[in-house]
Order: C-alpha cells, then sequence, then structure tokens
C-alpha cells in the first residue's frame, strides 16, 4: 500500500509572531502539507481572535522551504473567481510552487461567512449551483488568460492571469465533496477530493459513512474519462467523533484505516488549549517522532 500522507491543519487564530512558529514546526515535524480555514470567521471562535488565510499562507511561505500549503477550503462564500484567483497566482509564486487549492461550497444557514456581507440567504441548490459555477470559473481563469465569462453569480470581462501559476497547468485544485453533485464537480475539475464522511454517533459508525463517500466517488469517477490513479483523496481525520491526536497510536491507526479504504491524504489539526481540538501538544511531538519519521 502506498504510503498515505499526513496533514496538518493550523487555524488562524493566533497573532503571527505566535503562529509563525507552528508553521516552521509542522515542516520539521515531517507534515506533508500544511493547511489553514478560509473564513471571515468560524464557529464560537467568531468572538475571538482570526485572521485571514491568504496572507497567513503568504507569511507561512516565507517561514517554509519544502512543505505544501494550502486552504481547506476557501468558498464562494465571501471569495470571487476573479480577484481569488490573482491571490491564488501570487501564493503559488510565493511559495515557489508549493500552493494546494481547496475549494467547498461553504457553509450556508446562518453561519457567519454566509450572513456577514448581508446578501441573501440561498437554498441549498443555489448555493450548489454558485459552487459549481464558482469551481469552473476559478479553473478557467487559472489556467487561461483574457477570460469573459457571463453566469447565474459571477462576471469576468478580460480578466488577466499573466504570468499564470508556478505549477502548470494551474495550482491543484481539492474539491470537497460530499454529495453526489458536489463528487461530479470532483470528479470533473478536482486533482484531489475531500471528505469528512457523515455525521455519526460513534466512530465505527464513521468509518462507515467514509467508505461508502469513497465508492461514491468511484462512481463519480468512471462517469468520466479521469485516471483514478491522477485524482488523491483526502479525508479530514478530526470529522470523526474522536479527535484524531488522542494518542499517537490512534493517529497511526486512523492513518492506516484511511489507506486501506483508498485514501492518498489525511488531515488533522494541530492541538489547541480548549474548545475545538482541544488537545496535547506531547501528543504532536509523539506522532511526529513515532509517526512520521
Amino acid at each position: 500500500m502506498p504510503r498515505v500522507r499526513s496533514g496538518i491543519i493550523i487555524l488562524p487564530d493566533q497573532r503571527w509572531q505566535e503562529s509563525a512558529r507552528r508553521w516552521r514546526l509542522a515542516e520539521e515535524y515531517g507534515f506533508d502539507i500544511a493547511w489553514t480555514y478560509d473564513h471571515l470567521g468560524w464557529r464560537d471562535l467568531v468572538d475571538g481572535p482570526w485572521f485571514d488565510a491568504v496572507p497567513t499562507l503568504t507569511a507561512a511561505a516565507t517561514v517554509t522551504s519544502r512543505i505544501r500549503l494550502g486552504t481547506l477550503v476557501a468558498s464562494p462564500n465571501f471569495r470571487h473567481p476573479v480577484s481569488f484567483a490573482r491571490q491564488v497566482t501570487a501564493l503559488d509564486d510565493i511559495s515557489g510552487g508549493r500552493l494546494v487549492l481547496g475549494v467547498g461550497a461553504g457553509a450556508g444557514g446562518s453561519s457567519f461567512d454566509a450572513c456577514v456581507l448581508g446578501g441573501p440567504a440561498l437554498t441549498a441548490k443555489q448555493r450548489a449551483d454558485r459552487f459549481a459555477e464558482f469551481v469552473e470559473l476559478l479553473d478557467l481563469l487559472l489556467r487561461t488568460d483574457d477570460v469573459t465569462w457571463h453566469g447565474g453569480y459571477y462576471a469576468a470581462v478580460g480578466a488577466r492571469n499573466l504570468p499564470g501559476c508556478v505549477q502548470r497547468p494551474r495550482v491543484p485544485l481539492v474539491v470537497a465533496a460530499t454529495g453526489p453533485r458536489s463528487m461530479r464537480l470532483a470528479a470533473r475539475f478536482g486533482d484531489g477530493w475531500v471528505t469528512t464522511g457523515a455525521p455519526s454517533p460513534d466512530t465505527e459508525t464513521w468509518w462507515r459513512s467514509v467508505a461508502e463517500h469513497a465508492r461514491r466517488f468511484d462512481a463519480a469517477l468512471a462517469e468520466t474519462s479521469r485516471d483514478p490513479e491522477q485524482v488523491r483523496r483526502y479525508l479530514s481525520l478530526d470529522a470523526a467523533p474522536v479527535y484524531a491526536l488522542t494518542s499517537a497510536s490512534y493517529f497511526a491507526d486512523a492513518v492506516g484505516r484511511a489507506g486501506e479504504l483508498g485514501f492518498t491524504d489525511v488531515t488533522t489539526h494541530w492541538p489547541r488549549r480548549s474548545g475545538p481540538y482541544a488537545g496535547s501538544a506531547a501528543v504532536l511531538d509523539a506522532v511526529a517522532a513515532d509517526v512520521l519519521r
């Protein structure tokens, strides 16, 4: 079985003077990818410190040299493909071609990102329609210079992309998908697919949902001419009822189970003192020493 790559998510909830150490350590520990969330505010952390993903990743690129860097995930809740494509191109250049672009539909309902700009609430179908257009236009803008587009949610008039991405034909695009329509979108445009499985009351039920999602994505790929070996598969381990960094042995077991289901990559979160992903830095040290090496 090929080696499963491990990624770490570093929430942008600290000032850079504190956060820079985490990004450097992520590389020193041996993680393959370091991600951050792309939100204007997130859950109960909306009342605390929170920083934008693009300058955070730009800064991270300057304190690292090997590790890949990415958004998990950027969404159309507040990103426009034209301006975002320019930011992505700059990030890919500054990082020396280390950027991985994760995209997702974005939370709806009363989520902060969906409401903070004061726009009308969208139905689930409207959000899916907008996401499909967002991905297709973003893909086009990152590949092509001088783009004109008139869609249902976005417009572009002679949008430029020179000099283009360092990575050709564009940065790798990882599409978050759990439903049939978004999985077809991931199969069509994604260099990778990321899933969280289904909300579950216990860990074994969650793993069964992950296996089912993997089978559905296999079916979505079968509908296209894509080579399945060319599409990486990412699993967010912390969507399970148990935090992946509960112990080094638990993390190692989760990585192994993900690999058996065909996943090429897993992600976990940097342990926090309290709240979401509360955990011990000692476990992270043990994972680095015993699992990643």
